[in-house]
């Protein structure tokens, strides 16, 4: 017996092997005002060539494994974003690459520098510290722990009243 290969399915489907699509992929938190204003600006940047890959760590449906290994809590700490080599990296190395696949490199070039990089990386960090309570939400253990529950919740079986 032989069985039916719906040939658009092909067509449509990469090879195993094939690169992405995408230039990097930004895990970003779609629950962040502004962060959401940052992605809207890149994906406007962006006008659809598909260079960069949107992932909104905060959907329910956020899977690490496909997405470097990244998991919510590591995420949701600092920004992240995964190479088509499957390489992660994170904090300001994040948007100097984004801007640069967008063709706006410049914005972020002085943080190559030595003096003038270590100084961002270190204001970065404290924004990452305080990005939660300054977007008025709750603490990272807070936010994790709100996840958790509530993927529990949507298992059969879960947290029946």
């Amino acid at each position: 017996m032989t069985s039916h290969i719906d040939q658009d399915t092909l067509k449509d489907t990469p090879p195993l092997d094939a690169a992405p699509s995408w230039q990097i992929k930004l895990l970003y938190d779609g629950e962040c005002p502004l962060c959401l204003r940052e992605v809207n600006f890149l994906q406007k940047r962006d006008a659809g060539r598909g260079l960069v890959a949107f992932v909104d760590i905060a959907d329910d449906r956020y899977n690490p494994a496909a997405h470097g290994g990244v998991d919510f809590e590591t995420a949701m700490g600092r920004i992240h974003a995964v190479l088509p080599d499957g390489a992660v990296i994170q904090n300001v190395e994040v948007f100097r690459r984004v801007y640069e696949v967008l063709g706006m490199g410049w914005v972020y070039a002085a943080t190559k520098l030595p003096v003038i990089g270590a100084i961002v990386d270190f204001a970065y960090g404290v924004w990452a510290d305080w990005r939660l309570p300054l977007t008025g939400r709750a603490n990272l253990a807070t936010v994790v722990a709100a996840r958790q529950q509530r993927l529990a919740c949507n298992l059969p079986d879960r947290c029946r009243l």
